[in-house]
């Protein structure tokens, strides 16, 4: 599997679908699947871009 880099204005956008996902109900893993991007690297993301 080839690996994707996304710039930090991608990363946010990913960040704030997946928080919007959340609000309407999805679980976690679920948003991530949803957006594309696994839970581990959501979880990082979250760490380094912050909230």
């Amino acid at each position: 599997m080839s690996k994707k880099k996304y710039s930090p204005d991608q990363v946010v956008a990913k960040l704030r679908e997946v928080e919007v996902l959340q609000a309407a109900g999805e679980s976690i893993p679920v948003a991530c699947r949803e957006t594309g991007i696994t839970d581990v690297t959501y979880r990082r993301w979250r760490r380094e871009f912050g909230d």
